[in-house]
């Protein structure tokens, strides 16, 4: 562990994650960065590291450790859930708009249920020009998760339109 011993890589971790949960973003950064440099091949430090990158609005050097945590094998889904949303997030906002379609489609397969991952998605298709593909998802998304009762009551319509919005009837 590049003498870091199990313990003192969970206080270190512990630590930093802390400092930027308590707005100390920027000592967060530098002590995640330097544990990240002792720990190259730590997915949950990588994903920390890329985090607070993003809080910062460091999003192109957010990017090396959102590939690194996802490159891993030890994360716990949330946070795993969490990179493949941040990466796609922060691809979308650098303009990479295919690898963030790329990095959002593959999330949605592996957890299917993320509305976050969804919405995050449909922006990426829009900004690729799959403009149907966007409306499609988000009027799907939006009738399946609101508690509006009136537009609850046009679901099965709006579930029939979102599959094609050119449709006419004649």
């Amino acid at each position: 562990m590049s003498g870091h011993s199990g313990a003192d890589r969970d206080r270190l971790l512990s630590e930093a994650v802390r400092l930027r949960e308590t707005g100390r973003r920027e000592e967060a950064r530098e002590r995640l960065v330097a544990l990240s440099s002792a720990l190259p091949l730590d997915a949950e430090v990588a994903y920390q590291a890329a985090w607070v990158h993003d809080t910062l609005g460091l999003e192109a050097e957010a990017v090396p450790y959102y590939e690194r945590a996802l490159g891993g094998t030890a994360l716990a889904d949330d946070d795993r859930r969490g990179a493949l949303l941040g990466l796609g997030s922060t691809y979308r906002i650098l303009g990479r708009h295919e690898e963030a379609v790329a990095t959002l489609t593959a999330g949605v397969a592996e957890f299917p249920d993320d509305n976050g991952l969804k919405t995050f998605l449909a922006m990426a298709l829009y900004n690729t020009g799959r403009t149907h593909d966007a409306m499609q998802l988000l009027l799907t998304l939006l009738v399946t998760t609101t508690s509006d009762p009136e537009l609850a009551a046009y679901r099965p319509a709006i579930e029939e339109y979102a599959k094609d919005l050119d449709a006419t009837v004649e």
